[in-house]
């Protein structure tokens, strides 16, 4: 009995030995697995140190060029398009004078050969020496005496007035030239498509007749400018001898002109 005892004695201890082994492998084995396989708390202090060892170079090389490529890009380009300057580079059309300055006797002269074309007498006239009017001669010869003068506000109305007037004698012939204004407007003024088929010259004849051409005695070069409209012949046939020529004249008036004068010309026997 006592040897019984003994035995389940010494087996009570022996499992309670084993117990106590068994906890401190328990525990000897926990620190083991932490070195083996981080646990959370490892892992989360070893992101900040990655996180710092990235940052650096992050900030050092992407983030300053991301901002300076990005931000002045945009209004750099929107810029030109929007530009005030740029819309003011638009070149004007040619012969077409800047505003506010006065036109040049080419100018001066297609205005007036446009209004010419069109019957325009209120434009005409706006363009009428203020003081002297306007002559108008048939022939290259311009005759102070006998060429008619007409007035800005007699203008205006001269197209619609039916009353005939003497204009000087046709050459060749000798009888009076006595015709309305509208008459002798479609013979001795727009009586060929000076606007379109016409040569053009500064104080320079084109065309030339056996009529003397005193253009430049009666209108001196220091103080008037004519543009000259030459067709060389209307119709082929006539082989040159239906030329026809218009000088338009313009009294310089300071940086300022003022028709003064529209002479006709063409062939003459």
């Amino acid at each position: 009995m006592i040897t019984v005892k003994k035995i389940l004695g010494h087996s009570a201890l022996a499992a309670l030995l084993l117990v106590l082994a068994a906890c401190n492998s328990a525990s000897e084995a926990e620190p083991q697995q932490t070195q083996g396989s981080p646990s959370p708390s490892a892992s989360a202090s070893a992101a900040p140190s990655a996180s710092a060892s990235a940052a650096p170079s992050t900030s050092a090389s992407a983030a300053p060029s991301a901002p300076v490529s990005a931000v002045p890009s945009a209004p750099a380009s929107a810029a030109p398009a929007s530009s005030e300057p740029a819309e003011s580079q638009v070149p004007q059309a040619p012969g077409v004078p800047e505003e506010g300055t006065p036109p040049t006797a080419m100018e001066s002269a297609s205005t007036v050969l446009r209004a010419l074309s069109r019957g325009n007498m209120e434009t005409l006239a706006s363009w009428a020496h203020p003081d002297k009017g306007v002559r108008f001669s048939p022939y290259a010869h311009v005759d102070t005496a006998t060429d008619l003068v007409f007035t800005r506000d007699q203008l205006e109305g001269l197209m619609k007035d039916s009353k005939p007037y003497v204009w000087g004698k046709f050459a060749g012939s000798g009888e009076n030239i006595k015709l309305t204004f509208a008459e002798y407007f479609k013979r001795f003024v727009y009586d060929a498509n000076f606007m379109n088929k016409a040569e053009t010259a500064l104080n320079k004849g084109l065309g030339q007749g056996t009529t003397l051409n005193n253009i430049n005695e009666v209108y001196p070069k220091d103080s008037y400018d004519f543009v000259e409209y030459h067709i060389a012949g209307v119709d082929p046939a006539n082989e040159g001898m239906d030329w026809r020529s218009l000088r338009l004249v313009f009294e310089k008036m300071g940086e300022d002109r003022a028709l003064v004068g529209i002479v006709h010309d063409q062939w003459t026997p």
